[in-house]
């Protein structure tokens, strides 16, 4: 577990957590995520969409009994653009008018950023251009409160590494506030009696285990200490199939699993290498002979199913294209190409899809990759770094829009993490944002995605389904496609 900061927080177990602890101005339905009443108990919207006014309510409260205010809301947000705290997601704010240029240092005025409090209980947002799912961007943990003054008296505000988030320093607004935080065993959180809601709240206590290996949490949950895992070992889908279902779930997800390839390395700066690489992977083999959980092959980065979007079809499987590529980058049959290294965090189902695709490439390009597994947290500093030459990644979606896939491939974004940039591809999105045409947005999208999908900076691999185990006793538990279950709405029975 790396940070419980709802404004640096990067991986989905991280903003599962603050999730319960934190709570934005709009909040999910439990059965289908739209957009519901949390701190702001209303809001308007201008005619022409640029302008939100929300209305907080009077018992918003933090955890150490403190009202939570508009101003709260517009210092935090200052927070995530300010660029020494270096916040992945703070480009999920370029929406609001002037982010972008704060964040970049091309002002140092935050007054010209698009957000402002008239008073405690108000607060007035303008956007850059009409942004139709702005309401549910506004339920990731990037646009978070969190309580400036105890940063402040913790450390710097605005810089990585202050420890205000540990257990009787933590203060939050969610539904459930800090108890425990024992490093690489458990996160205990329990209910918060100053959360606004709190008579809606069932659950006393929630218990998170940070468990690595995806056999020990199946066996885990097989002894009755877990209610819910987070994944289920592929070779243990089929068994439970047939002899437990009632605890095997198979839900809807928006993620796709791909490998990100560094293009600043040697070798991998070659868009012919890269293409070779993706057209030299057996997707279908992957989903049906390993995976076995109604998971697909991908070929674009973005899911199926989405809102007004078909994604591109992307190159399928080709495997004398894919050889003749490597002749034409010089290195035929795989001679001369560099050893290569795949990078995954640790987890027995990561080794399964890196040792078939180790095989694949072998046997296929002449390539000799060799794999190397990390901590989750030690993973993710070295994507921070570029410090690797390929990663497996997955990405789930923010929200439920195309944007929430594409935008991680611009040139600025925080979650690039590949060295690739494209003045056309940023051109295509930056016009698609403020096109008011769904339709011709739309194929601006699908242009650019073809477009980096032909230059290979990512190979996509498969669209994941959530294949985990949930005790019967679990309600509340409803599938949707971003896999986020408000725990407020969550409860035990007997």
């Amino acid at each position: 577990m790396g940070d419980l900061d709802p404004h640096v927080a990067t991986n989905i177990s991280e903003i599962d957590i603050t999730s319960a602890l934190f709570e934005g101005l709009v909040a999910e339905d439990p059965i289908d995520l739209h957009p519901v009443p949390a701190v702001a108990e209303r809001w308007d919207v201008s005619p022409d969409l640029l302008r939100y006014t929300f209305y907080l309510r009077a018992n918003a409260r933090w955890s150490s009994g403190e009202l939570v205010t508009a101003h709260d809301f517009v210092a935090s947000w200052r927070r995530v653009l300010t660029p020494s705290l270096a916040a992945e997601n703070a480009g999920l704010l370029y929406v609001l008018q002037g982010a972008e240029a704060f964040h970049k240092g091309a002002t140092k005025d935050f007054s010209q950023v698009g957000v402002a409090a008239p008073d405690p209980r108000t607060l007035r947002v303008t956007l850059d251009h009409p942004t139709p799912y702005f309401l549910s961007l506004l339920t990731h943990a990037a646009w978070f409160p969190v309580p400036l003054p105890a940063i402040e008296a913790s450390g710097p505000a605005f810089a990585r590494g202050n420890a205000w988030t540990r257990p009787g320093r933590l203060i939050g607004n969610g539904p459930f506030k800090l108890k425990t935080w024992q490093p690489n065993r458990v996160i205990v959180v329990e209910k918060s009696p100053a959360y606004w809601d709190a008579a809606r709240v069932r659950l006393n206590a929630i218990h998170f285990y940070p468990i690595e290996s995806v056999d020990a949490e199946e066996r885990t949950f097989r002894t009755g200490q877990l209610h819910a895992t987070y994944v289920l070992p592929f070779g243990k889908v089929d068994a439970y199939r047939r002899t437990a279902p009632q605890f095997l779930r198979i839900d809807p997800y928006l993620n796709t699993y791909f490998f990100r390839l560094n293009t600043r390395q040697p070798a991998l700066n070659n868009e012919r290498v890269r293409r070779a690489l993706a057209l030299a992977i057996d997707r279908v083999a992957i989903v049906e002979k390993i995976l076995r959980g109604g998971q697909r092959a991908a070929t674009a980065i973005t899911p199926p199913g989405m809102p007004g979007y078909t994604p591109p079809p992307g190159a399928p499987m080709a495997l004398a294209a894919a050889r003749a590529l490597l002749v034409e980058a010089g290195y035929p049959g795989g001679k001369g190409l560099p050893p290569l290294e795949l990078l995954y965090n640790t987890s027995e189902n990561h080794r399964l899809v890196a040792e078939a695709v180790q095989e694949m490439w072998r046997r296929e390009l002449g390539l000799d990759l060799r794999l190397l597994n990390q901590e989750f947290k030690v993973v993710l500093a070295e994507r921070r770094v570029g410090r690797y030459q390929i990663l497996l990644s997955d990405w789930v979606g923010d929200y439920l829009d195309a944007s929430t896939f594409l935008d991680l491939w611009r040139s600025d974004d925080g979650n690039n993490h590949t060295g690739w940039s494209s003045k056309e591809y940023d051109a295509l999105l930056f016009a698609a944002a403020r096109n008011p045409d769904p339709a011709a947005r739309a194929a601006q999208l699908q242009q650019a995605e073809a477009l980096m999908l032909a230059a290979a900076p990512i190979i996509p691999v498969y669209y994941n389904t959530h294949v985990f185990l949930l005790q019967p006793s679990v309600k509340g538990w409803h599938p949707t496609l971003l896999d986020h279950h408000p725990y407020k709405h969550v409860w035990l029975e007997e």
